[in-house]
């Protein structure tokens, strides 16, 4: 049991609780211990793909979380509330409600490089704590901007494709027209990591004129994995209580699915499982992914030929 389990995220379910049920369900199935972590916070009020990490995989878990995101998400015009989603209190309104083609229009100041105040509510430590604690107990939160990119954005009309490549939306995807006042619209957002989706959706709303908050948010991919490899929480204890979690089980390699994969002999694999450099190896410059037959060895990190131990696996 080394390898991913994908989960469709519930409403309300916070992410270690995820990490909970997977280890649930192996107690479940008698599948003995193994290390279980999550690839990337999803909040309770957010739905979707919720990578697990299984045994050795855990140790890809980091590389995971610096992993690009797709999201869909909601913007309600008109009303921001403090925690920038529905469960906050409201803290300003707006008679204004933009256009489609207003939105549309903005969308492109919004791609791209970008600089985002993350919202108060929010895992940030400032001082040593939380600043969603700091803000839920009344006090003032003063966050520092970060630099993150947006690198598609678009308006998701009832119907489209989800399997649409992210970088093959035109400018404007079809969304020129539009002009009866919006109270709500639906965007997809393809960012990296660090991004906060309740914080572009305030941002764009107040570049409208208006303000705004998320009321609906699921995303659809993370790094590798979409919504087509995502299982419920009721398959997953299902197929737990069966003793068959190994059939929804993905490998290890899923999580490494950007990177080129190259063989090694048994004496190469023997060296680099004692974390020795192999020279000459005919990989291009960067990381790569080193397999004794179908055995993952390691993750290596190539320079001029020379390979290092980035992540060594122990199967």
């Amino acid at each position: 049991m080394h390898g991913w389990l994908i989960l469709d995220k519930p409403l309300g379910l916070g992410s270690t609780q995820g990490v909970s049920a997977v280890k649930r369900g192996l107690r479940t199935g008698g599948y003995g211990k193994f290390k279980v972590g999550h690839g990337g916070t999803l909040d309770p009020l957010a739905t979707g793909v919720l990578p697990i990490a299984i045994g050795e995989a855990t140790k890809l878990a980091g590389r995971m979380l610096d992993s690009d995101k797709v999201y869909d998400f909601t913007i309600r015009f008109g009303e921001q509330t403090d925690t920038l989603d529905a469960e906050g209190a409201m803290i300003a309104t707006s008679d204004l409600r933009p256009t489609g083609a207003a939105v549309a229009a903005i969308l492109p100041r919004f791609t791209g490089a970008i600089t985002q105040m993350p919202p108060a509510y929010s895992a940030l430590k400032v001082d040593g704590q939380r600043a969603y604690d700091l803000a839920r107990a009344g006090e003032a939160v003063s966050l520092a901007t970060r630099d993150v990119t947006v690198h598609g954005l678009w308006i998701r009309h009832p119907g489209d494709d989800r399997d649409l490549p992210v970088d093959a939306a035109a400018p404007d995807h079809g969304l020129s027209g539009g002009d009866d006042p919006l109270h709500d619209i639906t965007l997809t957002a393809h960012v990296s990591k660090g991004t906060y989706i309740r914080s572009l959706a305030r941002d764009i709303a107040l570049a409208l004129g208006s303000v705004g908050h998320v009321t609906y948010l699921r995303r659809v991919k993370a790094g590798p994995f979409t919504l087509d490899q995502a299982i419920t929480l009721d398959k997953l204890d299902e197929f737990a209580k069966a003793r068959s979690l190994e059939h929804l089980l993905l490998p290890l390699s899923a999580g490494l699915d950007d990177i080129p994969a190259f063989a090694l002999s048994p004496d190469q694999a023997g060296a680099l499982r004692q974390g020795r450099v192999l020279a000459g190896i005919a990989v291009d410059d960067g990381q790569a992914f080193a397999m004794l037959g179908n055995t993952p060895v390691a993750l290596v990190e190539v320079e001029g030929g020379d390979a290092r131990v980035v992540r060594g696996f122990n199967l």
